[in-house]
């Protein structure tokens, strides 16, 4: 049986934050929370406004498209998220919203290079952008599945919107809200005229590799407790 309600709660509080922060708004975007170690993910339903949401409208769903439990239909890109999962074995949480600035680079379809140091320590040394695809099609699923082979934490999705990972979901949540920040002001540096200062490659590649790191750490903690329940 999946222990679901503790990852129900921690994508219901995590989704009203994010629509207090301005990162949600009305029905769009997605959250979810891989369910301890297991196969099996709790997400926000499709197509309902946040602020109506309780804990039993949070989705469990299977890796292999099963529902669990929930009162609703869950999100439609919920496939987006169980790839992220299956290829990333680091990553227990993610987030799909529509935030503004970082849209901008989405519309675009301008990356992000390696602003700060901040930036290249939680989120990686660079905001890809995942080329376009039709939400929940298999072009989306292909083009998400080798973006996040980079091993970094956000990206910008071409015209629809952004995606953030973490470890766990108060690192989603914190990447969503550095996202933004880093993209806003990238974006009034690229309105001066001006190019953008970028970090020195080599505290880029000694920053991004201690995060590299403690992602690696996570895997092989995975390994070790798969390992001891047999």
């Amino acid at each position: 049986m999946v222990d679901s309600g503790s990852a129900r709660n921690k994508v219901l509080e995590a989704a009203l934050a994010l629509f207090r922060r301005g990162l949600l708004v009305g029905t769009g975007g997605n959250v979810s929370v891989r369910i301890g170690d297991d196969d099996f993910l709790a997400i926000t339903p499709s197509q309902r406004d946040y602020l109506e949401l309780t804990a039993d409208d949070i989705c469990v769903v299977a890796f292999d498209g099963t529902q669990i439990e929930g009162t609703s239909s869950p999100s439609v890109e919920t496939r987006m998220h169980t790839s992220i999962y299956q290829a990333r074995p680091d990553v227990n949480a993610i987030v799909h919203t529509h935030q503004v600035h970082a849209s901008v680079f989405a519309i675009l379809g301008l990356p992000i290079p390696a602003l700060t140091d901040e930036q290249v320590a939680n989120i990686g040394n660079t905001v890809a952008v995942v080329p376009y695809g039709l939400s929940g099609s298999h072009d989306l699923m292909a083009n998400i599945a080798a973006a996040v082979s980079n091993k970094c934490n956000a990206f910008v999705l071409q015209n629809h919107g952004a995606l953030l990972l973490g470890i766990d979901m108060e690192r989603a949540l914190r990447n969503a809200e550095l996202l933004e920040k880093t993209a806003h002001a990238y974006q009034m540096v690229l309105a001066t005229g001006k190019a953008a200062a970028t970090l020195p490659e080599d505290v880029e590649v000694a920053v991004f590799d201690m995060l590299k790191s403690e992602q690696r750490t996570e895997v092989r903690r995975k390994r070790k407790a798969r390992e001891a329940q047999g």
